[in-house]
């Protein structure tokens, strides 16, 4: 078959929406950034969140800053895919985004706590692929809160009361990452980003691609 015969066929291709969840400090966010440095047709998806931005984050690169008001809205109007509350603070993934790209066979990652996961389950089950990020030990995983410097110590002590019950959700996921080592947890990532790609039941105009080969 000619080149010009095979590009008559193009293989098309539904996106989906990557999710990584771990409890707070295994990694999750640190992974979720190294991949979109490493993979271009990746695209974040920027939660909205009520929490007072951090120093260093930047309004609508890592979250979208809102207040109270403005996120009920959003929940009210059903503009997001999941929204939870964590440690007195709300988080939602806006809807739109992320049905707009997976339409379009562009695949999109977030960030998101077990709970969120569920709910996106209940409306994008084809189109989600899940990770879970575990640390390779509570010892470590204290460390990490503490060298972030981000939190005070009460809030580190609440993040690792709450550890061992996040962590009991691991079965729920598609895939399974223990984050020993940074580098290796990321290629582990993306291999799986590559695979999903080439998910048969994902290549919307892979029987018609065929039948046109077999056709010859």
């Amino acid at each position: 078959m000619s080149t010009a015969a095979r590009m008559a066929m193009p293989i098309r291709r539904r996106g989906f929406l990557l999710v990584l969840s771990s409890p707070s400090g295994a990694g999750k966010t640190t992974i979720t950034r190294r991949l979109l440095a490493r993979d271009a047709s990746l695209s974040l998806s920027v939660s909205v969140t009520t929490r007072p931005r951090r120093p260093s984050e930047v309004d609508g690169k890592d979250y979208r800053f809102i207040d109270q008001r403005e996120f009920d809205r959003m929940v009210a109007a059903g503009e997001l895919l999941e929204h939870a509350t964590v440690f007195g603070h709300c988080y939602g993934t806006p809807r739109q985004p992320i049905d707009a790209a997976i339409a379009a066979g562009r695949d999109i990652v977030t960030d998101i706590d077990w709970q969120g996961t569920q709910q996106v389950k209940a409306s994008l089950r084809d189109d989600l692929v899940t990770i879970f990020v575990l640390p390779p030990s509570t010892a470590a995983l204290e460390a990490r809160l503490r060298t972030r410097a981000q939190d005070s110590d009460a809030v580190v002590a609440q993040r690792m009361a709450k550890s061992a019950e996040e962590m009991s959700h691991w079965p729920e996921y598609g895939y399974v990452i223990v984050n020993d080592d940074l580098e290796g947890s990321i290629d582990r990532a993306h291999a799986i980003v590559v695979a999903e790609r080439l998910s048969r039941d994902r290549q919307v105009g892979l029987a018609e691609f065929v039948a046109h080969l077999r056709g010859g």
